[in-house]
């Protein structure tokens, strides 16, 4: 009986061994088969501007083809979740943006865990947000704003991009920083929000700057403000918050590299260093800049702090400007 148990454990140990194994070839031979790069949103979106960049030349670097997939709906959620779902193997991954959290701060809890159920590979770009005003408001900037809303409470109107949006949070933060009041409008996404402030069917919107620099180089939309310390290089004329006085109004969309849950740390590694390589080629941060985002070369442990920040942050805005989800 004994010399049975030994054998049966030898069996055990040994099969052990072989599948650890087994387990670090795959992951020293990585990649050795296509990657599936899902983005939870529309074509055209930062997140889906940076997939295809970075794609594109890791699969020359490699040689591997890297689908990219976009399975927009649920505020990036139905995308996410294919990933969540996932097995950890790094040939499935997601490039999601600051709307999880708020689309977390909004709901109080999704199907996932951000910080548990992703792991944080990169932060990859950043795009700041604009407030821009519709030609016939005559709202030239912040203080012109305040100014409008405390003569006119109640008629002031406001598009974003949809409830929990990054938009939208950054209008609220904006209403709790200067006192201006504002009904939201809430929308499917940016360009309709775009295409309303334009024909001036309402007075603000709250969108991508990208999305509106050349209506404000032609005069067609005001830039209220820029939501960065910095200006924009697509709108370089546009005041920031923090010039006009309100330097605690600094936010940024962000846009991340994931994983499911439990990704190799070495897996993780290969995808950071190969990514910050190509993030450092200056037509890669031309190209990206001249598409509206800013490249930005991240590791693991910034995004996870990035996600825990902005889940508090986020939480606290939308309790207190009572934000319901839809």
């Amino acid at each position: 009986m004994l010399t049975n148990y030994v054998k049966n454990g030898l069996t055990l140990l040994i099969g052990a061994v072989c599948f650890v194994g087994s387990i670090a070839q795959a992951q020293s031979n990585y990649p050795n088969r296509p990657i599936k790069m899902i983005v939870p949103y529309a074509t055209g979106g930062g997140s889906d501007i940076l997939a295809r960049a970075i794609g594109a030349k890791l699969q020359v670097l490699w040689g591997q083809g890297i689908a990219i997939e976009n399975r927009p709906g649920a505020s990036g959620n139905i995308g996410t979740e294919m990933v969540v779902h996932s097995p950890s193997d790094g040939y499935t991954l997601v490039m999601q943006n600051s709307t999880m959290v708020g689309s977390a701060a909004v709901s109080g809890k999704l199907s996932y865990d951000p910080e548990k159920d992703l792991t944080p590979i990169m932060v990859l770009g950043l795009t700041p947000m604009s407030i821009v005003a519709s030609e016939a408001s005559k709202i030239k900037n912040l203080k012109d704003l305040v100014a409008f809303s405390k003569a006119n409470p109640d008629v002031l109107n406001y598009g974003s991009c949809g409830i929990g949006s990054p938009q939208h949070i950054l209008m609220e933060m904006v209403k709790f920083e200067t006192g201006v009041k504002a009904n939201h409008i809430v929308y499917k996404g940016c360009a309709p929000a775009v295409t309303d402030v334009v024909g001036g069917q309402v007075q603000l919107a709250v969108v991508s700057a990208n999305l509106v620099s050349q209506y404000v180089k032609t005069g067609r939309l005001q830039s209220i403000g820029i939501s960065t310390a910095k200006r924009y290089n697509l709108m370089p004329q546009s005041l920031t918050f923090s010039e006009q006085g309100f330097k605690s109004i600094d936010d940024s969309i962000w846009y991340a590299l994931m994983g499911p849950a439990n990704l190799p740390p070495e897996i993780v590694k290969k995808w950071q260093t190969e990514v910050t390589k190509i993030l450092a080629d200056p037509a890669v941060r031309e190209n990206l800049s001249n598409a509206g985002v800013e490249a930005y070369d991240g590791n693991p442990y910034e995004l996870g702090n990035l996600i825990k920040k902005d889940l508090v942050k986020f939480g606290k805005l939308v309790k207190s400007a009572n934000i319901k989800p839809e």
